[in-house]
């Protein structure tokens, strides 16, 4: 402003143009222009894509890497899409598993090729890092739970992606997964299912077109749950799938598990998940103390195969009608 004058004729200091309070916890300013150490904001409102506000609510890029925990959440991410392809591959395939395993080798791939690219095409563009904001609470994730109402009538409107992007990487995932498996999956089925009857050799296809709409729906309402609740799922469903697998495998011993490669394969598949999980609960901060607990993988395996003969439904009923 300009310069006023006191009553005795000196100069004040300029008048200090006061912006009014930017409200709301993620609304912020973008930076206009800077000039040298001097920065033009504009109006309070909502931060470009790539940005989130810092503590003086002042737009900042993202400029951050994610850390190790914010890959393993990516990685859960990844795999559930990969894991109910398998499960549905082996549901509908029978007993024909020599074209099972083909459509597993290709559901892997699919997956594969759907998470680099996802990743190439990220910012930055043609390199497999990506650049990100950090997670800081819960709130990070629905922003559009905290848009401000100053007069309690207008709605100033700031929803971004403040834990950029780890939110919507994961929709990108779904849909190159979805669109190389439509582009890969029915050409194969259709040449190595000839065993399997016409209705149900793209079965495991259409189950496919249920799950992602469901996953993605999930990722938008509970992306920010699952991104600090996922390895107690990991632990609690790995534990359960191996319970409910070997009961229904009738699998009472070793001996029962040595005589089919594919019960070694689920056993050792549920290993690498439950280590997955407990490397995300430890996120191996302290590698002396956290890598101990990798030796409690197999126990739940081993307990089953222990305690199996003595849970035996019929073996309980013969005894309980001995005891009449």
């Amino acid at each position: 402003g300009p310069e006023r004058r006191g009553n005795a004729g000196c100069a004040l200091p300029a008048a200090v143009d006061i912006q009014p309070a930017c409200l709301g916890l993620y609304c912020g300013r973008t930076v206009l222009s800077v000039n040298g150490s001097v920065e033009t904001y504009g109006d309070c409102g909502v931060c470009p894509r790539g940005q989130r506000t810092d503590d003086n609510k002042i737009c900042r890029e993202c400029t951050g890497s994610p850390d190790r925990y914010d890959w393993l959440y990516l990685g859960f991410m990844a795999m559930l899409p990969l894991v109910l392809h398998w499960f549905f591959i082996e549901w509908y395939s029978g007993k024909k598993s020599s074209s099972a395993l083909l459509q597993h080798v290709t559901a892997l791939f699919e997956c594969s090729i759907a998470a680099i690219v996802t990743l190439l095409v990220s910012d930055p563009v043609g390199s497999l890092h990506i650049r990100s904001c950090k997670v800081k609470k819960l709130s990070d994730w629905y922003t559009m739970l905290y848009n401000p109402s100053p007069d309690y009538i207008t709605t100033v409107h700031c929803t971004h992606e403040a834990v950029y992007p780890l939110y919507t990487i994961v929709f990108i995932y779904y849909a190159f997964c979805l669109v190389l498996m439509m582009l890969l999956r029915p050409l194969l089925v259709k040449k190595i299912a000839c065993g399997l009857g016409k209705s149900d050799r793209f079965k495991s296809i259409y189950a496919a077109l249920y799950f992602f709409p469901i996953l993605t729906v999930l990722q938008a309402v509970g992306g920010g749950l699952l991104y600090y609740a996922f390895p107690y799922i990991i632990l609690v469903l790995s534990l359960v799938t191996l319970a409910v697998y070997m009961s229904a495998s009738e699998v009472e011993s070793f001996k029962d598990l040595l005589v089919r490669k594919k019960r070694l394969v689920v056993l050792f598949s549920h290993w690498l998940l439950h280590a997955y999980g407990i490397i995300s609960i430890s996120k191996l901060d302290k590698l002396e103390q956290d890598l101990p607990l990798l030796a409690l993988v197999p126990a739940p395996a081993l307990f089953y195969l222990l305690t199996a003969k003595y849970t035996e439904p019929s073996r309980i009923l013969s005894e309980g009608g001995n005891g009449h």
